[in-house]
């Protein structure tokens, strides 16, 4: 590799999933704490969260960044439903949302068994139309990111979510503080990280993979992988079920029997990421203040 080139290759097969002479490209700087892109391919574009900020912001290829959505709930993490609809985590009505094709807010989930839910943060849908998010505190630890408040949950959870009926049940209760998640290509297993080290030093900074038993519920959870730099966070699998996710140097990328192949260095500590593009083999990633991104090999699994 060149001396400034910003792959780390930790086992040969990472090599055929970059592209060796593909830059890390800066798209975006002036965020406090970029986080939650999510990538629209019927409208070319891409959202993501500026929390502190309190906005959601839009990049669209040759045509750059304008605001999307201000004030923005301090919302953290989207994701898209089956019908294309935007999916957001919100920190501060601690909540979980969906737009409306008409823009209308409809508010999916904001209480557990009666008690208000911490502050939801980021969220994926599975292909039975099936919501599944965390529900860490850090919107409320502070009103940086949020409001403050104590938790009204006794644990941190990851819900999952009917949205034709609003039920909703804990499929997990023993994060310290749950974080991004993915699930596999086939859906089989739901990855998810607790981020828990970022408040507390002997919190493991690990992945945790599930096996999904009947398509709602977890079961056999077991650490999958452990980051060697920072918290993992957002996370995305490709479509032969390699694990990119977020950490403190750039994005670490993890094959599916959960050995380290390799590393995209980042300036910035990264947050989050998508798949995104025509042919969803450009990696955007949210880094701190930055937006950025690098075309790879590797085709996201993510839909729609």
């Amino acid at each position: 590799m060149a001396a400034n080139s910003p792959y780390e290759v930790h086992d040969p097969r990472f090599n055929a999933l970059i592209v060796k002479t593909a830059e890390l490209e800066e798209l975006y700087s002036g965020c406090r704490w970029a986080e939650g892109p999510v990538w629209f391919s019927d409208l070319n574009c891409l959202l993501w969260s500026d929390i502190p900020n309190e906005r959601m912001l839009r990049w669209v290829p040759e045509g750059g960044v304008s605001t999307f959505r201000s004030p923005s709930n301090f919302a953290n993490g989207h994701s898209r439903d089956r019908q294309g609809r935007l999916v957001s985590c919100e920190h501060g009505p601690r909540r979980v949302t969906r737009t409306e094709p008409d823009g209308s807010i409809t508010i999916l989930a904001d209480a557990y068994q009666g008690r208000r839910l911490n502050s939801p943060n980021d969220v994926v849908v599975k292909s039975d139309g099936s919501i599944w998010f965390t529900d860490p505190t850090y919107g409320i630890l502070s009103n940086y990111e949020g409001y403050k408040a104590e938790p009204e949950q006794a644990s941190r959870n990851v819900y999952r979510l009917q949205p034709d009926t609003g039920a909703i049940e804990a499929v997990v209760s023993d994060f310290a503080q749950p974080n991004g998640l993915a699930f596999s290509p086939d859906e089989s297993k739901l990855y998810i990280a607790d981020s828990g080290a970022s408040h507390d030093g002997t919190v493991p900074r690990h992945i945790r993979v599930f096996d999904v038993v009947d398509g709602t519920k977890l079961a056999n959870g077991r650490v999958f992988c452990t980051i060697d730099n920072g918290n993992p966070d957002g996370m995305r699998a490709d479509l032969d079920g390699n694990i990119w996710t977020s950490a403190a140097d750039g994005v670490h990328c993890f094959a599916p029997d959960g050995s380290l192949l390799g590393k995209i260095l980042v300036p910035q500590i990264v947050s989050n990421l998508t798949f995104g593009g025509p042919r969803r083999n450009r990696l955007f990633i949210t880094a701190t203040r930055s937006l950025y991104s690098v075309y790879v090999t590797a085709t996201g699994a993510q839909y729609p």
